[in-house]
């Protein structure tokens, strides 16, 4: 053989260097299309999916890595979450992420699984947005700067999200039940990680995950939303493609969960007052066809009202709520049903009834009426999903953590045709007793072992699926207040009810409705807020036409969620549904509102179910911190419907109300003489209003109505804490009262001063601070709320933290609002505020259902959306003097309150 010399050899590795560069900057290739999505692979392995939707003005950029929990090796548990976080911290192009994303007003976080991490931004829907999101993701992708320093403090922040899991004996019964459950693959891993894990992990272990995962070849990148799609896949091979492939191949996890061989139990023993019971079984990957018959048995069993379980549990008094759910994974997956249990119910009769109900399935086959009902309401779902495309596109990241994002659709045809036989054989085949883990310990001869079939070969299932027809697209609608208010227009009927109209067309015709009814006055509203607050929660469970079940059914025959409450002052009204089916579920909502039959056994439950959330409550932090704090800065008389009860006392009035009382403040305080309605989307008016006019139009309110107000205090400073015993998290609540209306020639400066303060993504100063600079807080933000009829308001902020770090916390708080009083915020913190503050309305302005209850309130404190543009406006003109002279006004470090709730005694 000829001897290749050294210059022969540069010679022909920059040809082949020439040559893979040139392949990944080929231009992308179409893979497929279905239903509206359109998938393009680039040369280095990146996936790109683009699902235009011309409706909203928003486009959300996500990408998905396909690598979760599942990848991490031994030590390294949390790791992915970890990484999460740190790719925040900055890149070599965007060396200060938060206060880019604060600035564009995005709407933007990352979240970890399985088999998966994801990153998204909701944007204004332009061209150069689209392009700084490629941006960013793509530096971040290869550029993140993984660093020790980082590591350092948000070690600490991982540790407080930790903690704050560990208050959840729920949320950690359902970890032990699926530590048990699995004994060598990683779904037995909690994706946060174990607590030594977090705070050890070493940086050079971390960079290598980074450098092995987070590249082209094993991510999903996904456009949704008002965009070009030649411009945008463009952009992305732009952004993208110049990424070289990585010559590394990725490990592939082998580890298979052999079957299980008897009934394993676990018992987990904390501090709390709700009991609880699991009861968990093997399942198959989340791809297989034996998937989709048994999510429809996960709602059969576990549905409200109509479940099994929820029979058998719930209305025989032995629980007071019931759940079920199934974990969807690339491997063999895991399905769930529980319920909880109050001190004076059974934990063992509770357990034996659960077991005996779910093997009570060989010998009680599922029906089809059950199997109609549950596809019903699934269908739904998958439906009225599909008309949110940001909403479906950050869905997708499950799915393709599965194996392939078509695989929603295939999931969802098989849906369309399970039937009682497939339900039935699913449950004989997985539902066996030596699957099963529970809360103890049962001996069984004769165990059997349940196989689960191999994880099906997802490239052959996918690669000829077409699907439906997509979804037809709506109009583009800009959502600038002045279009808004060209296009809106408002009613007034005889009976006093306002209604608000904004038609457009919108993706799959969707259309929502908001809507609220006032009642009362001081005076005769007085000591009545627990039958106001009870009546309210019996709307949605029964009329004297339909039972509580027959409302759900109808709803889900209709597509559309809808639901109506109330409290002390006044109910409220909101649906989602289509354009077709609008007026009838308006016809049903208001047989809803109007005509409650209050059945005994619902009222009981509702009761059982809120004394069991009082008792939770009494070991909660966060519950406790909250109800002191509004107890502290709003002092009303008991009997006020204004008042914050205690917990003893919401607790006698609970044990002492009756169907009869809540029944009697309907029948005097309901009606539509003081209420206001907003439609927004696809509907036809004159069929709508004249629903309203033959429904609503005639209910008048029994008694005259003045609205409550809201009175200022000028609550003094104090300093509370409050023990509760066995928390890893602790709470931090910390405000005080303001004599502002948001009328008021400060408030737009207040506004943005609290913005800065707390507000944004994780770039205000508290967060600055408290979490990436102390690594105190995963959790940390301030909250500003100004009447619009009322001299009264409140600034505040909250924290969450360990309580041994109590002190520093307190500390930083403190010496971060002293220094911003004393040196104010700068010019570049005001710029970079207002351009996020000033898009962050208009992405809200964007969202139908936010929108249509702005437009109701609006009706109420006779407004429109020009003072929306008046107070943007406002903003706009701010300059930094102004915005610290207003804070300093109205906000003193010597009159804020503090009220603090952890279990301070153990430290």
């Amino acid at each position: 053989m000829k001897k290749i010399t050294c210059r022969a050899v540069a010679i022909l590795v920059a040809f082949l260097t020439t040559v893979s560069v040139a392949a990944q900057q080929a231009a992308p290739q179409r893979v497929a299309s279905v239903e509206g999505i359109t998938e393009y692979r680039l040369g280095n392995g990146l996936r790109v999916l683009l699902f235009p939707d011309p409706t909203k003005p928003t486009v959300t950029v996500n990408i998905t890595y396909l690598v979760g929990s599942a990848q991490e090796g031994y030590g390294e548990t949390g790791m992915a979450h970890l990484l999460e976080h740190l790719q925040f911290k900055g890149s070599k192009g965007h060396t200060n992420i938060y206060q880019e994303l604060t600035s564009r007003g995005a709407r933007t976080n990352a979240s970890t699984w399985f088999e998966r991490t994801n990153f998204y931004e909701t944007l204004p829907a332009t061209d150069e947005n689209v392009k700084w999101a490629f941006g960013l993701e793509a530096d971040r992708m290869i550029n993140s700067f993984i660093a020790q320093k980082d590591l350092d403090s948000e070690m600490t922040v991982v540790r407080n999200e930790f903690e704050r899991g560990e208050n959840d004996p729920g949320g950690v019964l359902e970890e032990r039940v699926m530590s048990t459950a699995y004994l060598w693959h990683n779904y037995g891993h909690s994706t946060i990680g174990a607590r030594s894990d977090i705070e050890h992990v070493p940086i050079d272990r971390l960079q290598a995950f980074y450098r092995r995962y987070y590249q082209p070849d094993n991510a999903v990148l996904l456009v949704a939303g008002k965009f070009d799609e030649a411009k945008t896949l463009a952009a992305a091979q732009e952004a993208f493609g110049g990424i070289p492939a990585p010559a590394r191949e990725l490990p592939r996890v082998y580890t298979q969960e052999p079957a299980q061989d008897g009934e394993r139990s676990v018992t987990l023993r904390r501090a709390g007052d709700v009991a609880e019971v699991l009861a968990g079984y093997h399942i198959p990957a989340g791809s297989h066809p034996d998937v989709a018959p048994l999510e429809v048995l996960v709602r059969v069993l576990a549905d409200s009202p109509s479940g099994r379980l929820y029979k058998a549990l719930v209305e025989s008094k032995k629980a007071t709520s019931v759940g079920g759910s199934q974990y969807r994974l690339r491997d063999p997956g895991y399905l769930l049903v529980g319920a909880d249990v109050r001190k004076e119910q059974s934990l063992d009769e509770a357990r034996d009834v659960l077991i005996k109900t779910l093997d009570a399935l060989a010998a009680q086959p599922v029906t089809a009426p059950e199997i109609d009902r549950a596809r019903v309401t699934l269908l739904k779902n998958i439906e009225l999903a599909v008309n949110d495309s940001g909403r479906f596109g950050l869905q997708m990241s499950e799915w393709i953590a599965q194996g392939d994002w078509r695989l929603f659709f295939i999931n969802r045809d098989r849906l369309r045709t399970v039937t009682a036989a497939d339900v039935n054989r699913v449950a004989r085949v997985y539902l066996k007793p030596s699957n099963r883990t529970v809360g103890l310990y049962v001996p069984s001869d004769g165990v059997e072992r349940t196989d689960i079939p191999a994880t099906p070969d997802v490239a052959a299932l996918v690669r000829d699926y077409k699907g439906d027809a997509a979804i037809a697209a709506g109009e583009a609608f800009d959502s600038t207040p002045e279009n808004i208010e060209s296009r809106a227009r408002r009613v007034a009927l005889a009976n006093g009810l306002q209604v608000a109209l904004l038609p457009k067309k919108t993706r799959g015709s969707s259309v929502v409705v908001s809507g609220t009814f006032r009642f009362g006055d001081e005076k005769s509203l007085f000591g009545r807020s627990t039958e106001a607050s009870l009546a309210g929660a019996m709307l949605m469970r029964g009329t004297t036409a339909h039972t509580r079940q027959q409302i759900r059914d109808e709803l889900d025959r209709l597509k559309a969620r809808a639901t109506a409450a109330g409290g002390a002052t006044q109910a409220t009204l909101t649906i989602e549904t289509v354009r077709d089916n609008l007026p009838a579920v308006l016809s049903l909502m208001a047989e809803v509102l109007r005509e409650p039959s209050f059945p005994p056994a619902e009222f009981l439950e509702i009761k059982q179910a809120r004394l069991a959330q009082l008792e939770e409550a009494r070991g909660n932090p966060e519950a406790i911190a909250s109800r002191e704090f509004a107890r502290h800065l709003n002092p009303y008389p008991k009997g006020d419907v204004r008042y914050r009860a205690t917990l003893d006392e919401d607790t006698a009035d609970l044990k002492a109300a009756t169907v009869e009382k809540a029944r009697q403040f309907h029948a005097a305080f309901y009606g539509a003489s003081n209420a206001q309605l907003a439609i927004v989307g696809d509907f036809d008016e004159a069929a709508v209003i004249a629903v309203v006019r033959d429904r609503l139009a005639s209910w008048k309110s029994p008694k005259p109505y003045a609205r409550v107000p809201n009175v200022y205090t000028a609550a003094p400073a104090v300093n509370r804490t409050f023990e509760t015993p066995d928390k890893t998290n602790a709470i931090f609540r910390a405000g005080l009262n303001l004599n502002v209306r948001d009328d008021d020639p400060d408030y737009p400066a207040l506004t943005l001063a609290n913005f800065m303060f707390g507000g944004g993504f994780l770039n205000s100063r508290l967060a600055t601070r408290l979490r990436q600079k102390d690594g105190l807080s995963y959790s940390v933000s301030s909250q500003l709320q100004v009447s619009s009829l009322d001299r009264s308001g409140t600034f505040m902020a909250n924290a969450i933290y360990a309580p041994q770090n109590g002190a520093k916390l307190e500390a930083a708080f403190k010496e971060e609002l002293t220094r911003l009083l004393r040196d104010g915020f700068t010019a570049e913190e005001l710029e970079t505020a207002r351009s996020g503050w000033l898009q962050r309305r208009a992405l809200d302005r964007s969202q139908d259902a936010q929108l249509a209850a702005r437009l109701a309130g609006d009706l109420f404190i006779e407004r429109t959306l020009k003072w929306d543009g008046d107070l943007e406006r406002k903003v706009a003109a701010l300059t930094v003097a102004q915005v610290n002279a207003a804070l300093r006004r109205h906000v003193s470090v010597d009159a804020v309150s503090i009220v603090k709730a952890g279990d301070f005694a153990k430290q």
